[in-house]
């Protein structure tokens, strides 16, 4: 597990050099990306580990195989987002070629960061959430 964990951070991580301007997205779809990550987050707060993960994209699903190794992951290494303090969205970028979602996070430690949620949209034109990445305020951000 810590593998996948650390192979999916370095490439996480590694989407970050390369961000650009706000992309054109409809409103449609800005909507439907918010429903997404608001829904996972509301997963990861009633713990229910199925619904998180099914907010993940097929790439993301791939790699951890189950809900609860996903849930893990989460718990351990992304505690701003498994259980916020606040939660507010902000611009919508281009990353690599990717539509992603910034957020302002506030975690329970206390510690404001900018979490960039990469998604992908699926043929049937829904989208789900493929990777996050926390930004420290003091770091270049996306």
């Amino acid at each position: 597990m810590a593998f996948r964990f650390l192979a999916l951070l370095g490439l996480i991580l590694g989407l970050g050099a390369t961000a650009q301007a706000q992309p054109a997205v409809s409103p449609a779809d800005k909507a439907a990306i918010r429903d997404v990550i608001q829904g996972q987050l509301e997963a990861f707060r009633r713990d229910d580990g199925d619904a998180a993960f099914g907010y993940a994209s097929p790439m993301i699903q791939g790699m951890f195989g189950q809900p609860g190794v996903f849930m893990e992951m989460v718990r351990q290494g992304y505690p701003p987002v498994y259980r916020p303090r606040v939660f507010d969205f902000r611009e919508i970028v281009e990353l690599n070629g990717e539509i992603a979602q910034k957020v302002h996070v506030i975690g329970p430690d206390g510690r404001p960061v900018t979490a960039v949620y990469p998604m992908t949209q699926l043929p049937d034109g829904s989208w789900r959430i493929n990777g996050c990445y926390l930004l420290a305020p003091d770091e270049h951000q996306a």
